[in-house]
């Protein structure tokens, strides 16, 4: 029996109880500045131990997703890939187990469109509402709250929550209904995966001639060249800091599920596919947990070209 939503109640700090899942590179920062900003935090994640300093901040533990759903109004989810979506919130200790009449849920996980209509149809069932709303901008941008949040779903409970909006995101758009969240950040990683093949083949470009990198990033960032991962990234790379703020093993993800849109859309995205192959290629080297930026070492390999590159020799 499908039970009649309510109203999402708009979300307030020291009013609304919000709940979090997922506290990897991202949504350990993006639940901290909801935490900081005043709001009660209830916490699940596969490995306590990344919650610990959330914790130590104020935030409560919860031991399974249903138990946060029980204990919040609204419920965020970020975690890996879509079988993870699926087991927290679909399964049977999964987040709509426990969920209230007129709560909402954020799914902020890179997934499948269809199962994010699933899910706002799995939602609406029991009276709550549901947003596929995946993220862009980096560790950076979820650590300084300038996120751009691409939003699927209806407007209420988007609307509802303009004060966590705030504070995670410097842009949220709304992008129709159930799944086109989900749509839109694809869009997004097509348009950044050939982006990030050209960088790196720039900079390695760069290097094998000779010229100095940094005084080189310097000359072409500000003109046609510039990007955001020429601003961000090239920098990283010049230094030889692979770090994660967005992790290979990721990035190929979102890319496959891309290319499976592509094979039920009947349309053939040679650029795309030449990226996940690359990316592919360092995640089968035991690479998969370091930073998108890591690109560079799989064209570095193909050409024979170490990455980074050995300093100039000094005159003697």
């Amino acid at each position: 029996m499908v039970t009649p939503r309510q109203p999402p109640a708009t979300a307030r700090p020291g009013v609304t109880r919000l709940g979090w899942i997922g506290t990897g590179v991202m949504g350990r920062s993006m639940a901290g500045r909801l935490l900081d900003a005043g709001f009660a935090v209830t916490l699940f994640s596969r490995t306590r131990s990344k919650a610990d300093d959330l914790l130590g901040r104020g935030a409560a533990w919860a031991d399974s997703p249903a138990a946060v759903a029980r204990a919040s109004d609204v419920v965020f989810t970020m975690v890996g890939h879509p079988a993870d979506v699926r087991a927290v919130i679909l399964g049977a200790e999964g987040v709509l187990a426990g969920v209230r009449p007129a709560a909402i849920l954020v799914d902020h996980t890179t997934s499948a469109p269809a199962l994010a209509a699933e899910i706002a149809a799995a939602a609406a069932d029991r009276g709550a509402w549901s947003l596929d709303a995946p993220v862009s901008g980096g560790d950076r941008g979820a650590r300084e709250g300038t996120l751009t949040v691409m939003v699927g779903g209806d407007d209420p409970p988007r609307e509802a929550l303009a004060e966590c909006w705030r504070v995670v995101a410097g842009t949220v758009v709304a992008c129709g209904g159930p799944g086109n969240g989900q749509q839109t950040k694809l869009v997004n990683q097509i348009a950044i995966a050939s982006g990030m093949v050209g960088m790196c083949e720039a900079l390695l470009y760069a290097h094998r001639s000779g010229l100095d990198v940094e005084t080189t990033l310097r000359a072409i960032t500000p003109g046609a060249a510039g990007s955001w991962s020429l601003t961000n990234l090239a920098p990283r790379i010049e230094r030889g800091d692979f770090a994660p703020g967005f992790m290979v093993e990721h990035i190929v993800k979102d890319m496959r599920l891309a290319l499976d849109e592509c094979r039920r859309l009947d349309i053939r995205l040679p650029g795309l596919a030449l990226a996940e192959s690359l990316y592919a290629r360092l995640a089968a080297r035991g690479e998969g947990r370091l930073g998108t930026q890591a690109l560079v070492l799989a064209l570095a390999e193909l050409s024979d070209c170490p990455w980074p590159p050995a300093p100039p020799a000094q005159p003697a």
